[in-house]
């Protein structure tokens, strides 16, 4: 008796928790799946701006900033962080000194960021893709050799296509370098000599991306790294690469204080797809070793790269000087 009491209270508790899985699935569904917007500036086009039609099929947007008096044979190429950054205001400001010593400096956002065209299949977001830009930019300003400054991932960058072009490069500026990849562990434990005092950033790369990353943002990078799919528009996507890199810029600075405003111009899946290939990069030790021209490498106080990172580059290249 008391069993067939009990049946349609399970029949019921059954119904409930049918309904109440949908109810999350569904939930889930739209959480993933429904566009997101966020607070952040929108990219606005900079007055100057000149642009490549590459034969790689890139479009690059660029700024020129001509040197002054008599011309340096050799151009300078600044390379931006990233991946997926862009060429900010202040990157301008702070080359242009260099135009009065007659340095023609260019500025030049990567395919899928900043002025630069978002290519149609994310995948082509290649470190090879970035580097047959490169080399086809220095055949468009019919350059013999060019400096080249590298920022962050501007400097993998560098690195990378030096090992392959030494017969393009005069010099190398490296600032706040990042890993030479496939990262080595001894540049992961490598200590600060005492002699170098330098602070650490309060904030870190992880926790930035903890605080602005939701179940949807995870889904992006994930449909778009395993599968080439995009879940999201470029639109949505650049805005939250905005967000992100507010958060993470965080990381940069010992006062958070004044950590700058959030400034469009970023591109999400030339970010994500970039350093996914570059987790797959050839080493590049063996020819960087190699290499004789003259770099400079500067690092500054809480930075979120790692000493040892910095380290490394001291070792590859093994002479170190000015402009």
């Amino acid at each position: 008796m008391c069993e067939k009491k009990n049946r349609p209270m399970k029949r019921k508790f059954f119904k409930i928790s049918k309904y109440a899985l949908l109810l999350l699935l569904l939930i889930f569904l739209i959480t993933v799946f429904y566009p997101r917007s966020y607070n952040v500036p929108h990219f606005q086009t900079r007055i100057g701006t000149q642009h490549w039609s590459l034969s790689t099929g890139s479009k690059i947007g660029y700024t020129l900033i001509a040197g002054k008096g008599n011309k340096k044979q050799f151009p300078i190429i600044y390379l931006h962080g990233g991946p997926g950054g862009h060429i900010t205001d202040k990157d301008i400001q702070s080359l242009t000194p260099f135009s009065d010593s007659g340095y023609n400096i260019y500025l030049y956002d990567q395919a899928g960021s900043g002025e630069s065209a978002r290519l149609k299949d994310i995948e082509n977001y290649t470190v090879d893709r970035h580097i047959e830009d490169l080399k086809e930019i220095i055949k468009n300003i019919d350059a013999e050799k060019v400096i080249l400054i590298g920022q962050s991932w501007g400097a993998i960058f560098a690195a990378l296509f030096s090992a392959d072009n030494p017969n393009k490069i005069e010099k190398i500026i490296f600032t706040s370098p990042g890993p030479i990849y496939p990262v080595s562990k001894k540049s992961l434990t490598t200590k600060i000599p005492d002699s170098i005092q330098l602070r650490n950033p309060f904030f870190t790369n992880a926790m930035g991306n903890k605080k602005a990353n939701n179940i949807r943002t995870k889904a992006m990078k994930y449909l778009a790294t395993k599968f080439g799919m995009k879940l999201a528009s470029n639109k949505e996507a650049d805005e939250f690469e905005t967000y992100l890199d507010y958060e993470l810029n965080k990381s940069t600075v010992c006062d958070t204080s004044k950590t700058p405003g959030p400034e469009a111009g970023s591109g999400y899946y030339a970010g994500i797809m970039t350093y996914n290939s570059l987790l797959k990069v050839q080493d590049p030790r063996p020819k960087l070793i190699q290499l004789k021209f003259s770099v400079l490498i500067l690092k500054g106080e809480c930075d979120n790269q790692k000493w040892g990172f910095t380290n490394e580059y001291k070792e590859l290249f093994q002479i170190v000087s000015s402009l």
